[in-house]
């Protein structure tokens, strides 16, 4: 049997569920406040287990917290797929960043009840641990630890603001599992998840087929002049930290823009000392990101950042630190798994085109151990992170329906 162009998701039972689970952790302006391993978000932990249960899926969680409801396939030495995103959110979050992921997971395994529909592969719909890393930077956590990029232990040590570590607040809302992580094998990794970005809208598209996801270097640099009095301290005399930065954050703008139209590059955050309205900063520290989908750019962006950053500095007379605090290698995802998706779009008659991811998601490490590709769809504005996040319930239809085909095709239908 072959999935056919009829064969849809039940749109106003995703739409439903997108609502119920934005009841939990509401923000103040509409969107959502679910912090991981918060009480919000063992509480939706909850309400997603209960409609796993009703869909007659069996729960597992290893020790990240990351769970995974799994619906049997026919074939027992078939590998699963795998679908999915995350619950958490960012603290002034939107209802649908990651959440649509999950619960389009989930409507596949309850659409493919409804028709009764068996497959060879086990479907298994997964909420990864801390994938924002608002509260326990950096983002996508469990995921990194599936994938072997980080430790386990490394993991638990990550701690909130209040010096609250990671596997302790695991444990305290119930959500420590006993599972190794990275134990589980995939036949395929399949993530939807809002494009965070304004090209679909912009271009009336329904679809994203997901081919590439940016890499990124952030760097941290620490600037150092000497305070002063702005009224009193001779202009030739002056050692001005804030200066030193204003000059690189123009830098970093036109490195970005000198790789154009992919490359994006912005000092996200800074902090100046003393920060007082008349002394001339002896201090300034802030964050530099870059991000491109070709490994080689992002080099050559940092190079020109710290040797552009160094004439500055030596200009100015500032001392200069620069330190690499994160990073990743741009991606490009399996070739089966995007024209499974394509396919998919082109079989129901959505518009589409391909897009790179310009943030990172679970799937960027996932992708590392198993054949993976995404699905997006529009946001109002491209405007995510933020409680005015929105999208329609036909933009989340399209692409659960994509999904839907994406996913059950790899699964392999049974007669």
């Amino acid at each position: 049997m072959q999935i056919t162009s009829n064969m849809r998701i039940n749109s106003e039972r995703l739409w439903d569920s997108l609502m119920d689970m934005a009841k939990i952790g509401p923000g103040v302006a509409g969107g959502n406040n679910r912090q991981t391993l918060t009480d919000a978000d063992a509480e939706g932990r909850r309400l997603f287990q209960h409609w796993c249960d009703e869909a007659g899926c069996t729960m597992g969680i290893d020790q990240m917290g990351t769970m995974f409801a799994r619906r049997e396939g026919t074939d027992p030495d078939a590998l699963p797929v795998y679908v999915g995103s995350h619950l958490d959110t960012q603290p002034t979050g939107g209802r649908y960043d990651g959440v649509l992921g999950v619960l389009a997971g989930l409507e596949i395994v309850r659409q493919l009840n409804d028709l009764n529909i068996k497959t060879k592969h086990p479907i298994v719909v997964t909420n990864w641990t801390n994938e924002e890393g608002a509260r326990f930077p950096p983002a996508m956590v469990a995921s990194g630890v599936f994938a072997g990029v980080h430790t386990l232990d490394w993991a638990y040590d990550r701690q909130d603001a209040d010096g609250l570590r990671l596997g302790d607040e695991l444990k305290r809302i119930g959500y420590l599992g006993d599972e190794p992580v990275g134990a589980r094998k995939m036949h395929a990794f399949y993530e939807l998840h809002i494009e965070q970005g304004p090209v679909l809208e912009n271009e009336n598209i329904e679809v994203g087929v997901v081919t590439h996801g940016q890499g990124l270097a952030w760097l941290q640099l620490t600037l150092t002049g000497r305070e002063s009095h702005t009224g009193s301290t001779p202009m030739p005399m002056r050692l001005n930290a804030g200066l030193g930065m204003a000059r690189i954050t123009e830098l970093v703008n036109d490195i970005a823009l000198s790789h154009a139209p992919l490359a994006v590059g912005a000092i996200g955050h800074c902090d100046v000392y003393p920060n007082s309205r008349n002394i001339i900063p002896g201090k300034a520290v802030f964050t530099i990101d870059f991000r491109h989908p070709q490994k080689e750019v992002i080099a050559d962006m940092t190079n020109r950042l710290r040797s552009g950053a160094k004439e500055i500095a030596d200009n100015i007379g500032l001392g200069l630190e620069i330190e690499q605090v994160g990073g990743f290698d741009p991606v490009t995802f399996d070739e089966r798994c995007v024209a499974s998706v394509r396919n998919a779009a082109e079989r129901l008659g959505y518009t589409h085109r391909d897009l790179v991811s310009g943030a990172g998601h679970d799937a960027c490490w996932i992708n590392q151990v198993a054949p993976t590709a995404m699905v997006m769809c529009p946001c109002v504005g491209g405007l995510s992170h933020n409680e005015a996040e929105e999208i329609t319930p036909e933009w989340a239809a399209a692409a659960a329906d994509v999904l839907f085909h994406a996913v059950v095709e790899t699964a392999e239908i049974v007669t």
